[in-house]
């Protein structure tokens, strides 16, 4: 006995026991609370059973572990017998809970507790999930899969090094980026499919997000039955709180590829992103009373499509190289000049792009927010044609020309601003 209690001190014991006991009630009461046979008492008493069996040998904790094995069984075949469904997803809680109990007995407290948290809040969203996967295309879970692939298989085996005689490709870094943003893409996309269905400020900000061209031209399109010039008044706030939210949502997204990437470019960048992002949202607050909810979720496609990928990546790679270029021949103003350039193909790619280079010290940070700030700029102008060629109502254009324009100046007169600073 005197062995036994200095092998297995009181107060050690009581914290271990008031783990496990905590870990199989957790989850228990989910169970309890989501009818199933097995419930709060079934588990708590597995995950006591596991710490105290790990602590008598690990001979007895296998002994135990079959013994809970034989519970799960003959629950399994009475539910059968009695033409009930097989609780597949309790049995496998109960065997974790006995592995998680098996943990504390070894003296582990982290890894448990965390994982019984995480376990629980996994049962407890089977509806949610159920209904979420249930909406999910084909095309949604190849993305998945694809970006999977992209950063946990292709990611780690590509070179850390430049490739080209010239330095210009650093393959690892390069995908990197391409990860990331599509990462954002994709994240954005979830949240437009999950909440589209609230209007028009959610399905222009989330589509904006994924992608601004796409997004103002889907949801421009739906204006194209209210073209007359006695209507023009009641599609101009409309079309304009459009494109005025896209494009905050695009000058957003850029600002977090450039945070993430090149963080002390951000203080360049900020100003004069903030700036109209602050114009734009008053803009949109004047417009609010005047807005109808009549323009329909964009129907964006998933952003990580195989070819999608490997055009952006192509764009990204061929940005990032004449930015280098355009750096060594013509300095700083060359990048800044393939920034404006770039912001009517992808803003996107000419964020990481330039990001990228800073990040290798190709250019300096503030040459990085700068061609940031440019790019964003020309990629809110370059939506007006768009916004154009889907409503046809020169008056509703000529206005958001005018606004958009107006907030690119006071963009430039913060840049400007920053630089005297």
């Amino acid at each position: 006995m005197e062995t036994l209690a200095v092998s297995f001190p009181p107060v050690e014991i009581s914290i271990k026991l008031a783990i496990s006991i905590g870990i199989g009630m957790l989850v228990g009461f989910e169970r309890e609370w989501a009818q199933k046979d097995l419930g709060a008492r079934t588990f708590t008493i597995v995950a006591i059973a596991g710490t105290i069996s790990i602590l008598a040998a690990p001979t007895i904790a296998f002994i135990t572990f079959i013994g809970v094995l034989v519970i799960v069984l003959l629950t399994g075949l009475r539910n059968l017998r009695e033409s009930k469904p097989v609780e597949a997803t309790t049995s496998a809680a109960v065997i974790v809970v006995f592995v998680l109990g098996i943990l504390v007995g070894e003296g582990h407290h982290y890894t448990p507790v965390a994982t019984a948290i995480l376990m629980t809040m996994l049962l407890s969203l089977k509806p949610a999930l159920t209904h979420f996967t249930g909406g999910l295309l084909v095309t949604e879970v190849r993305s998945a899969v694809l970006l999977c692939l992209l950063a946990f298989v292709i990611y780690p085996v590509l070179p850390d090094r430049a490739v080209d005689p010239w330095g210009l490709i650093n393959p690892r870094e390069a995908w990197l980026t391409i990860i990331v943003i599509a990462a954002l893409g994709f994240a954005n996309y979830v949240l437009l499919k999950l909440y589209s269905a609230r209007g028009l400020y959610y399905s222009a900000l989330l589509g904006g997000l994924v992608n601004s061209t796409a997004a103002i031209a889907e949801l421009a399109s739906s204006l194209k039955g209210q073209t007359g010039e006695g209507e023009a008044r009641d599609i101009a706030p409309i079309a304009i709180t459009i494109d005025l939210l896209t494009v905050v949502a695009m000058f957003v997204r850029n600002l977090l590829i450039l945070a993430i990437f090149a963080h002390e470019a951000v203080i360049d960048a900020a100003g004069p992103l903030l700036t109209m992002i602050v114009v734009a949202a008053i803009l949109i607050w004047a417009q609010r009373k005047q807005v109808r909810d009549v323009v329909e979720p964009p129907r964006l496609s998933s952003p990580l499509q195989l070819s999608k990928v490997l055009s952006f990546g192509l764009i990204f790679l061929a940005i990032e190289v004449i930015g280098n270029l355009g750096q060594r021949h013509f300095g700083h103003f060359g990048i800044l000049i393939v920034s404006v350039i770039g912001g009517l193909v992808s803003s996107a790619s000419t964020t990481g792009a330039a990001a990228a280079l800073a990040m290798r010290h190709s250019i300096d940070m503030r040459t990085a927010g700068l061609a940031v700030v440019f790019t964003s700029m020309t990629s809110a102008l370059s939506n007006l044609p768009l916004l154009h060629q889907q409503i046809r109502n020169p008056a509703v254009t000529g206005r958001a020309a005018l606004l958009s324009c107006g907030i690119v100046i006071l963009g430039l007169l913060a840049v400007v601003a920053v630089a005297l600073l």
